[in-house]
């Protein structure tokens, strides 16, 4: 049986941000997938509701949207999907 993949979509436009984020939970087993943008994680959300385990997600971000927009559209495409703002 091949292990479920424990990916985990952060959202956070600060690059020193993002590799303490993506280390720390490299050691915890999880895999990554940084964006900087509201809307790039928007997309990768809407293309795969299901591929992301959790969203991590830093509010005031790059482009026009907030990490609140995107933790409520997670949250519509996905209910069940653990939001860590």
């Amino acid at each position: 049986m091949q292990n479920e993949m424990l990916l985990v979509l952060i959202l956070e436009d600060d690059v020193l941000i993002q590799d303490m984020v993506r280390e720390a939970l490299s050691e915890g087993g999880f895999e990554t997938q940084v964006v900087p943008s509201g809307e790039e994680a928007i997309r990768l959300l809407e293309a795969d509701s299901t591929k992301h385990r959790a969203l991590l997600t830093d509010i005031n971000v790059r482009g026009s949207l907030t990490g609140w927009d995107v933790a409520k559209r997670a949250r519509e495409l996905n209910p069940a999907v653990p939001v860590i703002i």
